[in-house]
């Protein structure tokens, strides 16, 4: 449900830092996305990642927004280009997320209202992209910088939204959290084909419902950052 006197973009952004996740579906075969997505939704989570890789990907953001309407936000990952980022907005997109500074990206989702979560890692390029105008910065590879170095980047940039993604896991989500990111994003931790096949959507529900449960866990215990 829509919080009152929230847009849409508004909408994603808090949605994204409350559960403290962002779930992505990153496939290769032509498959219905939508039983995965409700497992997620029923985990309780409200903002969901497809990246644009995926077969027939424009189609599935239409089902999924037709299902959902407002209670799901749909995140296109992989977003490169201006092209590609209109096309994925027209089609049901909510935030746009890229795994690198591409301003033309976060222009267009400046011209059509939507969220951009940019993809970045040095100092350099999180100053690029909130002056571009990201609402948040997704930390790409984060397992190269490890969670203190999301403490690093919001020493010297105290207002910057850092998303880790790429290493996340169980064992490390929480000490992200608790060095300065507001939420964990990734694939495989939440979306396990293997998995899936092996234990149901249940373990996707699962995932979500865990990974959520850590992150509040770890916001409620994080000391003050130096």
């Amino acid at each position: 449900m829509q919080t009152d006197n929230m847009n849409l973009r508004e909408q994603a952004i808090y949605w994204t830092k409350q559960t403290g996740i962002l779930p992505a579906i990153k496939i290769k075969q032509d498959d219905d996305l939508l039983p995965y997505i409700r497992a997620m939704y029923a985990g309780g989570a409200r903002v969901v990642e497809i990246t644009m890789t995926t077969p027939s990907v424009l189609e599935h953001v239409r089902r999924i927004a037709g299902e959902f309407g407002n209670e799901l936000l749909i995140a296109t990952g992989t977003t490169l280009d201006a092209a590609t980022a209109r096309e994925a907005i027209l089609a049901g997109a909510n935030v746009l997320v890229s795994p690198a500074v591409k301003v033309e990206v976060i222009a267009t989702a400046q011209r059509y209202g939507v969220a951009c979560y940019c993809g970045a890692f040095t100092a350099t390029e999180c100053l690029t992209a909130m002056e571009a105008g990201a609402d948040m910065v997704k930390i790409f590879p984060a397992s190269m910088g490890g969670p203190k170095y999301m403490t690093n980047l919001k020493m010297v940039y105290p207002e910057i939204n850092l998303i880790p993604s790429g290493g996340i896991s169980l064992e490390t989500a929480a000490e992200f959290i608790r060095c300065g990111a507001c939420a964990v994003s990734g694939a495989r931790n939440f979306f396990d084909y293997e998995k899936v096949q092996q234990f149901g959507l249940e373990w996707i529900t699962s995932q979500i419902e865990t990974y959520i449960s850590l992150v509040a866990q770890a916001k409620a215990d994080a000391p003050p950052l130096p």
